[in-house]
């Protein structure tokens, strides 16, 4: 509950706490504290357990009135580091048109990277950062954002340096995925195997800089080969990467198998994946990454298995994707509203899920719930239970946003 009697940086009070640090339930404190020193946090728990009178005990004290603090929200999908949109696709697709033919015809993916490699660095910062501002204000204290839409060694740099910037900008921690196989690029259009060749010649070129904390890889008929993404996660556990994956988002290649099989942080998308991909993502404690903007943009039919995630124990993580083409969502907590609507979680499974999993997504486990020497990262929320927050469609919940212990919202 409580570490160290130095005095605090911060101390909350009036307010109520969903630590989540519980098997289940929200872990809920009424009438609760919440104390932090040096970017970690101190104490946790009911406010008549404090150690002292809060005014000793911490330098700022923070009395709310009312409301809920639950741990930052974790963003463990996103592309939000891109130039233009992609408003006038979503126009074909309403008129008709599909996804994989968009993409066939040369839209999709290839359009963004147009846009992008005519972007310079600072143009691309100016195009991103408010995206990035608008997870931060609605409640996200941890941001993953991939690469993928450069698709040559000097783009995919300037994306990964772009994330790196964000994270700078806005006072939170960013992680960084390296998506170089994300889509063929016209100049090797028809040689796969050889553009895999080339992404393996950068990998380790930007990982030296620093700007790689994970690899990803579009495993799907309309992106890469399970052989192709395989020669990826070979590379990346040789420079001790950890891998993720977009998988079996529109048909069921193994690939939540294939990064089960790699160890892997989650397998993102998983709409068609099998009975053996769960079973697989069980045994190798990968975690089920839900992108349920990305089912409501493209209107898909096809659930993920969560019956089966359920009964064999995969954690399941709630993400926005955010991206210009199928999931243009700038907030988490819709994200978790539409995936209460459209997956059946619960609350709890959605708030667990953008919060305590999306953190396992990551890799990180010092965040994600409310206990004493975790990061400090929280937010408080003008709500007066934690459903409302996979209840509300939009609004601004958010009275305040904490990472590290500095308010940054």
């Amino acid at each position: 509950m409580t570490t160290g009697r130095q005095q605090w940086d911060g101390l909350a009070t009036g307010m109520a706490l969903a630590t989540l640090d519980a098997a289940s339930g929200y872990g809920a404190i009424a009438d609760a504290a919440l104390g932090w020193r040096d970017g970690r946090l101190t104490y946790v728990g009911p406010r008549a357990g404090l150690p002292g009178d809060p005014a000793t005990l911490a330098r700022e004290v923070l009395a709310f009135d009312g409301g809920w603090i639950t741990p930052g929200l974790v963003d463990c999908h996103t592309h939000v580091v891109f130039a233009g949109d992609r408003a006038g696709e979503f126009e074909q697709r309403l008129q008709g048109a599909d996804y994989a033919a968009i993409a066939r015809a040369g839209g999709g993916i290839l359009s963004t990277v147009r846009a992008v490699r005519a972007a310079s660095e600072d143009a691309l910062l100016a195009q991103s950062l408010p995206r990035a501002h608008a997870l931060l204000r609605d409640g996200v204290t941890t941001l993953e954002i991939k690469s993928g839409y450069g698709l040559d060694y000097d783009n995919e740099r300037k994306l990964l340096r772009v994330a790196r910037r964000i994270g700078t900008e806005l006072g939170i921690e960013v992680r960084a995925t390296f998506l170089g196989a994300h889509a063929l690029p016209p100049e090797y259009a028809g040689d796969g195997d050889g553009y895999i060749a080339a992404v393996l010649d950068w990998l380790p070129r930007l990982h030296a800089e620093g700007l790689v904390d994970a690899v990803d890889a579009f495993c799907e008929g309309i992106g890469f080969s399970p052989a192709q993404t395989r020669r990826v996660f070979e590379a990346a556990r040789a420079l001790g990467l950890p891998v993720k994956l977009h998988a079996d988002q529109l048909s069921d290649l193994g690939g939540a198998a294939l990064v089960a099989e790699f160890g892997g942080l989650s397998a993102d998308h998983i709409e068609h994946t099998s009975d053996a991909g769960v079973r697989a993502l069980a045994a190798a404690g990968t975690v089920a990454v839900l992108l349920p903007g990305a089912f409501h943009v493209l209107r898909e039919t096809t659930l993920p298995p969560l019956q089966q995630l359920r009964a064999h124990g995969v954690p399941m993580a709630v993400a926005t994707d955010c991206n210009p083409g199928t999931s243009p969502l700038l907030s988490l907590r819709q994200a978790m509203q539409l995936a209460c609507t459209h997956f059946r979680l619960t609350p709890e499974e959605a708030l667990r899920g953008a919060t305590l999993h999306g953190a396992r997504a990551l890799g990180c486990d010092d965040r994600g719930v409310l206990r004493a020497g975790l990061r400090a990262d929280f937010v408080h929320w003008r709500i007066g239970q934690p459903a409302e927050l996979g209840y509300w469609l939009g609004g601004e919940l958010a009275a305040a946003v904490f990472a590290g212990g500095r308010r940054v919202a």
